[in-house]
Parts: structure tokens; C-alpha cells; sequence
């Protein structure tokens, strides 16, 4: 199958003592986290930022995977930084800190810490209870990218939402809601206050239920859905670059 032209899978080999993971969203592709994978890999840091199975080629190719497809590929990404860097972090935009938070839950402190950008974990919609029902009957919905308030900006992401897929996706949903407990790295949480994809109250759900006690949350007053593309995109580099090192640093004085 061939991948859309700018979907392409980020890769930077940088310093060895920190790796940072970046988990891109549902439907979206590398293209949406590339501006700050390439901040970050200015910054020194090696990291990598897969493109998900099914993503960045066609929704009806998407629909012909689930969300174990899209774990196993991030979790797959992360072994292999855990092999070759000191000190690894994960991220994550929308279902990519879905991602990043069900590593979290699995590899424990073998991960430093985690950045979740708009992460989510469930949703308000009213027809999303009717998602085992809709997949087997309906192939595709309406579009839930490029929800981006900066002018002439664009995700590059699929414009019809593969319903099969977002119905597994709400199954992972519940596994890491009920599972949230099990988080205890340092956490950082940009949310945007206006964002018509995942409602402000997954954040709220995420904050209240993880067991970490170094948790920072930051308002993005002027960026919709995909903050990474939008206008708090400077704002996500610069805290998400300041918590790799100071929580890096931590680390060290810790284990000195």
C-alpha cells in the first residue's frame, strides 16, 4: 500500500542518553508530530515517531486493523529505544497519549515519564455507544481531523473516519481508563480549552485516575484538537522539551 507523500515515519539518531517516542493520532499521521520531532531532535535528543498500521494510506485499509495493531507497532518502537537510550520518554497527541498511556502502564519505570497532548480515553458522543452496532453496518462517518483554529494550517490526516476501527478503539478506551491507576511516571498534560474532537473532560479523567505525584497540566488557550499544527504548537516544544531535561536531571540526582 502506498503511504501518502509527507505521512512518512520520523526517525532522528541523536544523543544516547535520552529517547523520545512520539505517538501520533487516530485517522492522523507522523506529519501532524513532525514540527516537534524535529524540535526535539534539535535539541539532541533522539526520536522516533512511527506512522500506526492503517494510517497514511487509505480508511478503508485502516479498518483492516485494531488498536492491538497500533500498540504493538509504538511498543515494538519503544523496546527498541529502551535498547539503545539511558533515558526514554513517551508522548503522544489525542489516541497517540491513548498510546503513550497504556505503555506507561505496561513498562512502568522503565519509562521516565510521558507528555500527553489532548489525550483521549473516551468520548461524549451519544452515538458512540452505538459503535459495535455501526461497524458492522456502516464502513465510514464523517471526518474528525484538521481540527486546527490557526489559519491555512492542515493536517494531513484521512477525510472519512473508518468506523471498524473507531470501534476498536473505544475498547482500548476502556482498558486504559480502568487501568489509568497504574500510571506513576511524571506526567505533563497540554490540553486545549476549545476542542471539537476529544472533550476537555478526558484530560480531567486522565489527571484524576493515574497514580503519578509529579503531574503538571497546561491550558492551550489559543489551539484546537491538533495543538501540535496550531498556534500553542511553540508553547507544547518549549514545556515538553524543559520536562525531558529537568525530569531527566531528577533522575540522575535520584539514582546519585
Amino acid at each position: 500500500m502506498t503511504v501518502l507523500a509527507g505521512a512518512e515515519p520520523f526517525s532522528h539518531t541523536g544523543s544516547t542518553e535520552v529517547g523520545i517516542l512520539l505517538c501520533h493520532g487516530f485517522t492522523g499521521t507522523p506529519a501532524s508530530m513532525r514540527p516537534w520531532a524535529e524540535h526535539l531532535a534539535e535539541a539532541g535528543f533522539t526520536v522516533r515517531c512511527p506512522l500506526l498500521p492503517g494510517h497514511g494510506t487509505t480508511w478503508q485499509e485502516m479498518n483492516r486493523t485494531e488498536w492491538p495493531d497500533w500498540y504493538g507497532h509504538v511498543r515494538a518502537e519503544l523496546e527498541s529505544l529502551l535498547e539503545t537510550c539511558e533515558t526514554v520518554f513517551v508522548a503522544g497527541l489525542s489516541m497517540g497519549g491513548t498510546l503513550a498511556l497504556r505503555l506507561a502502564q505496561e513498562f512502568g519505570d522503565r519509562i521516565a515519564g510521558i507528555v500527553l497532548v489532548n489525550p483521549s480515553v473516551m468520548t461524549l458522543r451519544w452515538d458512540a455507544k452505538l459503535l459495535p452496532l455501526l461497524s458492522k453496518v456502516l464502513a465510514s462517518a464523517a471526518a474528525v481531523g484538521n481540527d486546527i483554529a490557526k489559519p491555512g494550517e492542515k493536517e494531513l490526516a484521512y477525510t472519512r473516519t473508518p468506523v471498524r476501527a473507531a470501534a476498536s478503539l473505544s475498547k482500548l478506551w476502556k482498558l486504559v481508563r480502568e487501568d489509568l491507576p497504574k500510571v506513576t511516571q511524571p506526567l505533563l498534560v497540554l490540553h486545549s480549552v476549545v476542542d471539537h474532537v476529544v472533550e476537555p473532560e478526558n484530560s480531567a479523567i486522565v489527571l484524576a485516575g493515574v497514580s503519578s505525584t509529579d503531574v503538571t497540566e497546561v491550558l492551550l488557550e489559543n489551539s484546537f484538537h491538533v495543538a501540535t499544527q496550531d498556534n500553542d504548537a511553540p508553547l507544547i516544544f518549549e514545556r515538553s522539551t524543559e520536562f525531558f531535561k529537568a525530569t531527566r536531571l531528577a533522575g540522575q540526582v535520584d539514582a546519585g
